[in-house]
């Protein structure tokens, strides 16, 4: 069994300190790396991240196990680049060695984030996150804490908003009261926080680079999403329109439904822009398309349907919109006069109609990309 045993460094700071190209591979490299990196800056953790997959790979040879170190890194500008540039070094290596499992040694939990990139190119068997143990006593406490207020990342992420917070509580409470202050503090970092824990802020830093690659590239998407946005602003306008229309006694629900109810259509005329731009994306990149692309535009119709139609009964329901009125129809000498329909039978039509056109994206997807209905990706 051949197993890889990798340390990585997402943010490149090893490839700056110690001068050298990645992949760095083979026990004698890496111990000449563990060496320059730990001379260039003595405290930096990736030396005893290097040092563990060392430590790794000689109890894989003990065990009778070949066992191959090696060291990857991001060295780019952005984290998209970082990444790719991973990836790449990973494809590499597998050619060269074409190993049955890799072993990651992490030091970070930013690093841990190319675990996923790794794992979809060769098993992983293990994840080994090295964590450095420091003295607890007071001159160590001091000690990192001289180091944090060093770091300017770690500055601005943790000291900037308790000091806004700090400042904002005094004058809120002087123009307020400290209830509305507390609420409006503690509302303020609870954003702050899934801003950085849902990773928002490495979404908006990748933004504009992948805005310029989608410009350069000529993408069809990039003019659709902008109209959707504007189809989404239109329908946010016209659910409040809608909304101030109704009588103020129907209560939250029924309220909240009347949005729904005048918001929806314009909401899904975007989803659906956006959706067809992906799809004239897909064809011009790759002269053919799959099936899921085809299907998405019907279904994202089908939904709008579905949702308005229950939206409606509601409302219906609630008497703040008039019946449908089903059409007059006339075959030959037999007439059927028009009428009303209950919310119930209402809900019915809206819920057929989206149906049927959900199944009519699935079978034309189908014939487009030539698979049966029985295709696993339609059914899914």
């Amino acid at each position: 069994m051949s197993t890889l045993v990798v340390s990585v460094d997402r943010g490149g700071d090893v490839i700056r300190k110690a001068g050298v190209e990645t992949p760095v591979v083979g026990w004698d490299a890496v111990s000449d790396l563990v060496t320059d990196v730990g001379l260039a800056d003595p405290e930096d953790s990736a030396v005893n991240s290097l040092l563990e997959a060392l430590r790794v790979t000689r109890d894989l040879e003990a065990a009778d196990e070949r066992a191959t170190v090696a060291f990857l890194a991001g060295a780019a500008d952005t984290v998209v680049g970082s990444d790719r540039a991973v990836a790449h070094q990973m494809d590499d290596l597998v050619a060269e060695f074409d190993p049955d499992s890799v072993v990651v040694v992490i030091d970070s939990a930013e690093d841990e984030r190319l675990v996923p990139i790794i794992e979809s190119r060769i098993r992983v068997d293990s994840v080994d996150r090295v964590v450095v143990r420091q003295a607890h006593d007071l001159e160590s406490t001091y000690y990192l804490l001289k180091q944090f207020l060093a770091d300017e990342e770690l500055r601005g992420t943790v000291l900037v908003p308790i000091g806004l917070a700090l400042l904002a509580f005094p004058i809120i409470t002087f123009l307020a009261s400290t209830g509305v202050a507390i609420a409006a503090i503690t509302a303020t970092i609870g954003g702050f926080l899934l801003y950085k824990g849902l990773g928002i802020d490495d979404y908006f830093e990748d933004l504009p680079t992948q805005a310029r690659d989608a410009f350069y590239s000529g993408r069809v998407s990039i003019v659709t999403y902008v109209v959707a946005v504007g189809l989404a602003l239109v329908g946010l306008f016209a659910g409040a329109l809608g909304v101030s229309s109704l009588d103020g006694g129907l209560g939250v629900i029924v309220t909240s439904m009347g949005f729904v109810y005048y918001s929806v259509p314009w909401l899904a005329l975007a989803a659906l822009a956006g959706s067809t731009g992906r799809l004239f994306d897909e064809v011009i990149r790759n002269e053919q398309v799959s099936s899921a692309y085809l299907n998405l535009p019907f279904g994202v119709v089908a939904t709008g349907i579905v949702i308005r139609g229950f939206s409606a009964y509601f409302l219906q329901r609630s008497a703040a919109i008039a019946p449908l009125f089903a059409p007059e129809v006339q075959v030959g000498r037999l007439a059927m006069a028009g009428f009303p329909l209950s919310p119930e039978e209402r809900l019915a039509v809206f819920v057929v109609a989206g149906v049927l056109v959900s199944l009519v994206g699935v079978r034309i997807a189908s014939y487009v990309s030539g698979a049966s209905l029985a295709d696993p990706e339609l059914l899914d």
